[in-house]
């Protein structure tokens, strides 16, 4: 065999680190453009080269729910993320302060990723979401910054995205 490599040896393995592959059964995902100018009326949100922005609303603007505006009227999350443990449990508005916080610096760039509900139980913590990127993102973060483990899975009645982080 010569030195030359085969195409094959240049083919790329799958990534492991990366959530499921998309669900493209989404009810709350456009099925064509939205027109423009559109607003959503509950958050202000506009379309802007077709992808819902933060912005100033164009006089006449067509008036549409944003899915994530939509989500939470029907109260359909895409992603959970459950928070336990006893790390959790001794460190809980910390873990939580993170959690929100990294939600702002989404939702500020991206007006469809939004926390909907934030549940407290006496030993765990449950956060909805309206994307499910939004969901992973979080779990990734917390990983990162506190270790303990994280697990992710859809769910195969409803797709919704559900993650657990434990430590």
């Amino acid at each position: 065999m010569t030195g030359r490599k085969k195409e094959e040896d240049y083919m790329h393995q799958p990534r492991r680190d990366r959530m499921d592959e998309e669900r493209v059964s989404d009810p709350y995902r456009a099925r064509g453009k939205w027109p423009e100018p559109t607003t959503c009326p509950e958050c202000g949100a506009i379309v802007h080269h077709g992808q819902w922005r933060w912005g100033k609303t164009a006089p006449g603007a067509e008036l549409h729910l944003c899915p994530a505006c939509q989500r939470i009227h029907d109260r359909v999350p895409a992603g959970q993320l459950t928070l336990s443990g006893e790390f959790f449990a001794e460190h809980r508005e910390e873990i939580l302060h993170l959690v929100r916080h990294a939600e702002s610096k989404e939702r500020a760039e991206h007006p469809l990723e939004r926390i909907m509900d934030i549940k407290e139980e006496a030993d765990h913590a449950v956060v909805t979401f309206t994307d499910s990127h939004l969901a992973h993102g979080i779990g990734e973060a917390l990983r990162h910054a506190y270790h303990g483990k994280l697990d992710s899975h859809y769910t195969d009645e409803d797709g919704l995205l559900r993650v657990a982080w434990n430590r």
